[in-house]
């Protein structure tokens, strides 16, 4: 038995079709571990160079760097540039945001 109320509601609440990709792609990014791993150390220090994340992550520098540059393309962090060093930051609180929800759902 359908709920047309049920059924209008939810459709009503369907967020738009490109939002909805948007923020796909943006939880695809933070699946990662280690992406996870990059953006909490990140949200503990504030702000890292692409070698001192290496070193937390205990990975290369230009794996760090690849995976960086995929949390650019979806706007979780952002670089700022010092001479020939590039430290990154999370682009704003929400990606904090998102990051506790995730880790404190997964303690639950």
């Amino acid at each position: 038995i359908i709920h047309p109320k049920a059924v209008a509601k939810a459709k009503a609440g369907l967020p738009k079709a490109n939002d909805v990709a948007l923020a796909s792609e943006l939880l695809k990014a933070i699946a990662d571990p280690t992406r996870m791993k990059i953006l909490a150390a990140l949200r503990a220090a504030g702000e890292l160079c692409v070698c001192d994340i290496a070193v937390v992550v205990v990975m290369s520098e230009s794996a760090v760097s690849h995976q960086l540059r995929l949390l650019r393309e979806v706007n979780l962090v952002t670089p700022r540039k010092e001479g020939r060093q590039v430290f990154y930051q999370l682009s704003d609180n929400h990606v904090s945001s998102i990051l506790n929800c995730a880790l404190e759902h997964a303690r639950e």
